[in-house]
């Protein structure tokens, strides 16, 4: 792949030929004439530190406040996306073009900052933020576009369709913020200050209601990202990308989660405003007002949000037989979170806890996707029996496995299991940390307890509102309809296992802790 495949990359192009490196000339040669012909650069290995912001990676993530964090698929069993390729230019890092963040009194004159008072200083502070966020954000966007939209659609690195569906409705959020900077600088007097702001939000937050098709569009949008980035022409694109100044070191991702981000933070940006408003400003009321607007919103906005990525997931599930297939599932409208965890033989699962059911799976490749076959039959969290267990209590399976194995791999272990009839389960399951496992308990016994109000409040209790059928299947014995519950509290970062698992179920050494009588489970 050559340069001019590249039109906008010739002056990065051109930079990087003048770092290239030049043999030192030895004594006996060092009066011929310099020749023109391009030495080979010696290959510089960059520190992955220095390419990618640090990004906290848990195996749980949480579905109580979707938009407050962004959507990752990172684990550490996978290949770094940005790792050299063989097919990669090994190039000198380039300089990274830095954005200025100046505050409201160092941008105008200072003489007259000497006319206010400390606090309204601080409330043109935080105008002049929300006016300055503007500006880097409708910048952002509109690099997003140039830099990699179109670039990628011209040299036909991506299909229209797919860039469409990764990119969203991002065209349509740069004239709604141009809109609001508009309105800002128009009221901004001759001096830089600002006098009333209140009215101006309020008109205007309404908008916002268009962030409901970007944001939910955003799990679909980073899983079709993710595999796109299996094609060395795409990965080799975004790493010249991430490589050259005008990225700040951020993926085309970091740019994509701009907005959501940015919705995120109205509501601060704007209790910031009104903290420094005197009582008895008239923006006081309007501030008041545009808070409870963009509250409303966001709230909206998470819920729809929730809802598209619990669908997402579901319609991601494998079912090995039709048995396993159940009604909580399919009626399940949020996802409580979901993460990477492995049993006591070491084996990877995925589990998924939805609003009352339990579904532990294993994540597979299938028809180029990654999808999430069910391991085991899924789980009522109404009859799910939660322990907490002790490190070192937990026996991991294998003679040798655990006559060899050292004491991290023994902790951080919790037992889900569950009875009904002559159908049972034990999964000793493990987390990646202390933190997470913890996390992992609270959201299972905040489920539970909704659970259980949700069945108190219907009058039904888990034997009278389901039977066991004859294969297994759990199926609802009455007609009522399934009561929704409010999504758990937290969030974490998402850790996805991509590589495919073999179809081989190992089977788990189950330990009863009502009967103290060890259980085999049957292979899947």
């Amino acid at each position: 792949m050559v340069a001019k495949d590249y039109p906008f990359y010739l002056s990065v192009k051109r930079a990087n030929c003048a770092l290239e490196v030049q043999t030192v000339p030895s004594p006996a040669k060092e009066t011929e004439e310099p020749s023109n012909k391009r030495v080979k650069p010696l290959s510089r290995v960059t520190s992955l530190a220095n390419l990618i912001p640090p990004v906290r990676a848990t195996p749980l993530k949480r579905f109580s406040q979707t938009l407050q964090r962004s959507i990752s698929f990172r684990s550490d069993s996978r290949p770094d996306l940005f790792s050299p390729r063989p097919w990669a230019r090994n190039v000198p890092p380039a300089s990274t073009k830095r954005r200025d963040s100046k505050l409201w009194s160092e941008t105008f004159d200072v003489c007259v900052n000497h006319m206010l008072t400390a606090k309204e200083i601080k409330r043109q502070e935080a105008i002049f933020e929300l006016s300055k966020g503007e500006e880097d954000l409708i910048e952002d966007l509109k690099l997003a576009k140039k830099a990699y939209h179109d670039p990628m659609l011209k040299l036909s690195i991506m299909t229209e369709q797919e860039l469409n569906q990764i990119f969203g409705t991002l065209d349509s959020l740069i004239p709604l913020h141009e809109d609001l900077l508009r309105r800002l600088q128009e009221i901004r007097k001759p001096d830089g200050s600002t006098e009333h702001v209140g009215h101006i939000l309020v008109g205007w937050l309404p908008c916002l209601n268009s962030y409901d098709s970007y944001c939910s569009n955003q799990v679909a949008a980073k899983a079709l990202l993710d595999h796109k980035k299996q094609d060395h022409r795409v990965q080799d694109f975004l790493q010249r990308c991430l490589e050259s100044p005008f990225s700040r070191k951020l993926d085309l991702w970091n740019f994509l989660d701009i907005p959501r981000s940015r919705l995120v933070k109205y509501p601060l940006l704007l209790r910031e405003i009104l903290r420094h408003t005197p009582n008895d400003h008239p923006d006081q009321q309007h501030l008041e007002e545009a808070i409870n607007i963009i509250q409303g919103i966001v709230a909206e906005i998470n819920i729809k949000t929730g809802e598209s990525e619990c669908q997402y997931y579901k319609e991601r599930l494998i079912y090995l037989e039709e048995g396993q297939r159940d009604s909580l599932i399919d009626n399940s409208r949020a996802l409580c979170c979901h993460g990477e965890l492995k049993n006591n033989r070491g084996v990877k699962l995925h589990v998924f806890l939805f609003e009352e059911v339990l579904v532990i799976t294993r994540a597979i490749t299938h028809n180029e996707q990654l999808c999430y076959q069910l391991y085991r039959q899924p789980i009522p969290v109404r009859e799910l029996v939660l322990e907490d267990l002790q490190d070192g209590e937990v026996r991991l399976g294998g003679s040798i496995r655990g006559a060899f194995s050292n004491n991290e791999r023994i902790k951080n272990f919790f037992r889900v299991s569950f009875k009904s009839g002559s159908q049972s389960q034990t999964h000793s399951l493990q987390a990646n940390d202390s933190f997470n496992k913890q996390q992992w308990l609270n959201c299972i016994r905040q489920a539970k307890e909704k659970a259980a109000c949700a069945g108190k409040a219907g009058g039904l209790n888990s034997e009278a509102h389901f039977v066991l059928s004859a294969n297994g299947r759990r199926v609802p014995s009455g007609e009522s309809s399934l009561e929704q519950m409010e999504q758990s509290d937290c969030e974490s970062d998402c850790s996805m296992d991509t590589s495919e698992v073999s179809g081989d179920c190992e089977r788990m050494e189950q330990t009863n802790s009502c009967e103290h009588e060890k259980q085999i489970e049957t292979n899947v």
